[in-house]
């Protein structure tokens, strides 16, 4: 059975994203070895999957950015999950930016989320990635399937924001797997269910 690894960017009074959802302040502390090490997670992974808003935003941007993400996010296979329907996003064309094929075959579903997570856990592969925003973390993590939570904690107190674990409706007892720190002052906390 495949393993889900939800990876998220946390600031140090808990939350993964401002007010609005803004998350530029990820950016602020990261530095070449912490990027190399999502890198290296993210090489791990045979799947990702998001909400519909965080497709939305990214979709456009993948398959025309440079950087050390771009091969992999425009490489690996996406799954977008969604409640409230998905009328498809304009994408560049797959003959002019073949990065783009990804995004655009990205397989989108509709049903339970609970349901439709075991259905990808078990098919065959490596790992899936689950990244994206506050609302489908709390969701994923209400089903109870998430195998391994990934934090990224960053140098930053935003004093306000979007949460993914309030409203947890019991304990999560989580197993500390591994430490990482960086010169730019982020720390990566990987923990597995206990």
């Amino acid at each position: 059975m495949r393993k889900l690894i939800m990876k998220m960017s946390i600031s140090v009074d808990g939350f993964v994203g401002g007010p609005n959802g803004e998350n530029d302040w990820i950016f602020r502390s990261s530095d070449e070895n912490s990027r190399a090490w999502v890198v290296g997670q993210m090489q791990e992974a045979g799947l990702i999957i998001m909400g519909r808003k965080s497709f939305e935003t990214m979709a456009p941007y993948w398959p025309t950015a440079t950087g050390p993400f771009a091969p992999l996010m425009n490489e690996i296979p996406k799954v977008l999950f969604t409640q409230k329907g998905f009328k498809g996003i304009d994408l560049p064309n797959v003959d002019q930016v073949p990065a783009a094929a990804t995004w655009r075959d990205a397989r989108v579903l509709e049903g339970d989320l609970a349901e439709e997570i075991k259905k990808l856990k078990s098919e065959p592969g490596k790992p899936i990635c689950a990244i994206g925003g506050a609302g489908f973390m709390r969701n994923l993590i209400a089903t109870g399937l998430i195998d391994e939570y990934v934090l990224v904690t960053h140098p930053v107190v935003l004093g306000e924001g979007q949460a993914i674990f309030n409203g947890v409706a019991q304990p999560l007892d989580l197993k500390l797997v591994d430490v990482k720190a960086f010169p730019g002052g982020i720390t990566a906390h990987t923990y597995s269910k206990s």
